[in-house]
C-alpha cells in the first residue's frame, strides 16, 4: 500500500514519510542493508511468525549508524567544518564517530564513565574524541554543551532530532520490502528515535500495522508516559539494557504518543533469556537492549494482551549487538 497520500498527516511531527526516503538515498552508499531472519524454533515457543530484522550486522554493531549518518551527510559543509559533539552511553558515540569519520570531521563524544567498555572502544576505533562525563543526563548534556562552547562542533542529538528520526526510519522501508506480509513490528524504545522513525514510515506505507514497544520495567518511563498522556522521566533507572536508559524528548514524545500501539515491558530475567535463545537458537551476539523485543513477544503480559491476539506475522528489531560480555556471562550464572 502506498502512502504518499498519508503522509499530510504527518507534518506536524519532526519526520514523515519522505524525509525518511531522502534519508534512505543519502545514506545508501554508506549502510549495511541488514538481513532478516527467522527460526521455526522461535516461531512454534511464540506461535507465531517471527522475523528478525538483525541490526546488529549494521556498520557499528547497531542502527544508531543509520540516523548519524543521516544527521551529518544533511550538514552544509561550513556547518560540518567545526565537526560535530554528542553524547551517548554508547551505540550513538560509535555510530557518530563513524559517519564524522566517513566525512572527513572531528567527533566529540561525551560518554559517561559506565559505559560498557566494548562501546567505548568502537569510539576509539572510529577516531572519535572520547570526554568522560558523570553517568547522569545532567552531566552528559551539560559536559557536551561545554564541548560545543569550546569548540563550536554542532550538536548531534541521540534522537531528539529529525534527522536522525528519519534515519532510523529507513529500517522500516527495508522491512517492509523484505517482509511484506509483516502485521506487527515490535521494537526497544528508550529515547524513542527508533520507534518513531520505525513507526512514521511504517504507518505511512499501512496504516494497519501495529507498532509495539518493548522496554525493560526497570526503565519503564514509556510505560508510564502514555499512560499519564505527557512525558514522565524518571529519577533513575535499574536495567541491564544499558542502551534503553534515556526519556522522551520533546520530538519522538508526540509520535510515540500517536503512533505506538502498545507498550510492553519485560523483568531482567526475561532479558536475559531471550539474549540466550538468539545465541542458542539464532546464532547470533545480540546486546540486552536488542533482545527486549524477543523478550516482550515471550511474554505473558504479551500472550495475555486480547488486542494482540491478530498480530500473527511479527517482526522483531533486533537492535545492536555490542555486547560486553563479562557483564553477560555474570547475568547468566545468577539466572543458573
Amino acid at each position: 500500500m502506498d502512502g504518499d497520500n498519508l503522509s499530510h498527516t504527518q507534518k506536524n511531527y519532526a519526520a514523515d514519510l519522505e524525509s525518511i526516503r531522502e534519508a534512505k538515498t543519502r545514506i545508501g552508499p554508506y549502510i549495511h542493508t541488514t538481513p532478516v531472519l527467522t527460526s521455526s524454533t522461535l516461531d512454534s515457543i511464540s506461535g507465531r511468525k517471527l522475523f528478525f530484522k538483525c541490526e546488529l550486522f549494521q556498520k557499528g554493531g547497531a542502527f544508531k549508524f543509520r540516523g548519524a549518518c543521516n544527521a551529518i551527510f544533511s550538514l552544509q559543509d561550513d556547518q560540518a567544518a567545526k565537526g560535530v559533539v554528542t553524547h551517548s552511553s554508547g551505540n550513538h558515540a560509535a555510530a557518530v564517530s563513524l559517519a564524522a569519520k566517513l566525512r572527513g570531521i572531528p567527533a566529540y563524544i561525551v560518554i559517561p564513565k559506565n559505559a560498557p567498555k566494548c562501546k567505548v572502544e568502537n569510539v576509539k576505533r572510529y577516531d572519535g574524541h572520547v570526554i568522560w562525563s558523570k553517568p547522569t543526563m545532567q552531566s552528559r548534556e551539560s559536559t557536551a554543551a561545554k564541548v560545543q562552547d569550546e569548540t563550536g562542533a554542532l550538536l548531534v542529538h541521540p534522537f531528539n532530532d529529525g534527522r536522525i528520526i528519519s534515519g532510523q526510519g529507513t529500517i522500516a522501508l527495508e522491512l517492509l520490502e523484505q517482509v511484506p506480509m509483516v502485521d506487527t513490528i515490535v521494537v526497544p524504545i528508550s529515547g524513542g528515535g527508533l520507534i518513531s522513525g520505525v513507526a512514521l514510515a511504517a504507518k505511512a506505507m499501512n496504516p494497519s500495522i501495529r507498532i509495539l514497544a518493548a522496554e525493560p520495567t526497570g526503565a519503564d518511563d514509556v510505560a508510564q508516559s502514555k499512560a499519564a498522556g505527557k512525558i514522565v522521566t524518571l529519577a533513575q533507572t535499574h536495567t541491564i539494557a544499558d542502551g534503553l536508559r534515556a526519556h522522551l524528548g520533546d520530538l519522538t514524545w508526540p509520535i510515540v504518543r500517536d503512533l505506538v500501539d502498545e507498550v510492553i515491558t519485560v523483568e531482567e530475567g526475561e532479558i536475559v533469556e531471550a539474549m540466550r535463545m538468539c545465541y542458542e537458537i539464532l546464532k547470533v551476539a545480540v546486546e540486552p537492549s536488542g533482545a527486549v523485543g524477543l523478550a516482550a513477544v515471550l511474554s505473558q503480559q504479551f500472550r495475555e494482551m486480547p488486542t494482540l491476539n491478530q498480530c500473527k506475522n511479527i517482526v522483531i528489531v533486533l537492535s545492536g549487538g555490542n555486547v560486553d560480555l563479562e557483564i553477560i556471562w555474570k547475568s547468566l550464572s545468577l539466572q543458573s
